[in-house]
């Protein structure tokens, strides 16, 4: 591991002190700074020619300026003759504008590819695109790297009565399948209707919930209406208590209060996106994923498969 240098952008950097405690090489001292227009000035304090460099950042909140701030740590390590840059991305940002639903719309989770292989990025993992369609975006190797068995680890601790998964919507009913087949338990879709951005509307359900406990499975709660408006749906129909769990906790403006509020029992949410002080209610509970992006790390500087890591997975194999 001589030849690792693990270097952290500012959005989350204590999953990235979990990483590098978990893979046992030092965080390599990074100087950021700002003009005062804004402007984001990045130098790395130690040598990392020839070394194969881990930029670990989540474009989250501030998207805009975290995703700034990864594409010079990326040109910095570049001119700094780095043998190869691995972009770590817990969580990835724009990844929902991965179609063209209506006329002139941009495509905005390929550029933001495109953005981060032209700055000089050999490699990217992330965890839960919004759609597995985002992998295709690149033209590096890219591995797309699942929450669910984390998550789901964390729930076996839960003791469930006759249990069912629910996909809150169409798009997310392979990861609740994945995660029906980690639990062997039944699945059930909630039919929703997206008006408009961050604005939901269920319109059916298909499946049999009523006497069950139920567990919501998404990639991401950004206002939390979609799963506070499922909840409800469900308790309609007769299920029993609720149980949420969703990779990347964004929680807008009040969702955290929100979902306080709601009819959910718990919220089971990973660490690729750090919780403020506000959002940190009692029915939130973060999981760390650093050994799973840790121990991806290490596989991909010893050159060896991520095949494990997949194992158990239904969703196409990654690029290795």
């Amino acid at each position: 591991m001589e030849m690792i240098r693990l270097v952290s952008g500012s959005s989350n950097r204590e999953l990235a002190k979990e990483i590098s405690a978990y893979v046992n090489v030092p965080l390599t001292p990074v100087h950021m700074s700002k003009f005062k227009d804004g402007e984001i000035y990045v130098r790395l304090l130690d040598t990392v020619r020839g070394s194969d460099v881990f930029i670990i950042q989540s474009t989250c909140n501030n998207v805009n300026e975290h995703l700034m701030e990864m594409l010079i740590l990326i040109d910095a390590a570049k001119r700094a003759s780095a043998n190869s840059i691995n972009v770590i991305v817990p969580y990835y940002g724009y990844a929902r504008q991965d179609r063209i639903s209506h006329p002139r719309e941009a495509l905005t989770a390929r550029l933001v590819a495109n953005m981060i292989e032209v700055a000089g990025a050999s490699r990217l993992v992330s965890v839960d695109f919004h759609s597995g369609q985002t992998q295709g975006f690149f033209n590096i190797p890219t591995d797309n790297m699942w929450g669910i068995p984390v998550l789901a680890a964390k729930l076996s601790g839960v003791q469930l009565v006759d249990p069912v998964v629910v996909s809150p919507d169409h798009g997310g009913v392979s990861r609740a399948r994945f995660m029906a087949k980690l639990l062997d338990v039944p699945l059930a879709i909630v039919d929703k209707r997206r008006t408009a951005h961050n604005v939901s509307e269920v319109m059916n359900l298909i499946g049999d919930v009523a006497g069950r406990d139920a567990i919501m499975v998404d990639d991401m709660i950004d206002t939390g209406g979609t799963i506070i408006n499922a909840a409800a749906a469900l308790k309609k129909a007769g299920a029993g208590r609720i149980f949420v769990c969703a990779t990347h906790p964004i929680l807008s403006e009040d969702a955290a209060e929100r979902l306080e509020r709601s009819l959910i029992e718990k919220v089971f949410v990973t660490n690729t996106i750090p919780l403020a002080e506000h959002k940190q209610v009692s029915k939130i509970v973060q999981v760390s994923i650093a050994q799973l992006l840790g121990e991806s790390i290490v596989r991909i500087y010893q050159q060896k498969s991520l095949t494990e890591l997949y194992q158990k997975r239904e969703a196409p194999a990654s690029k290795k």
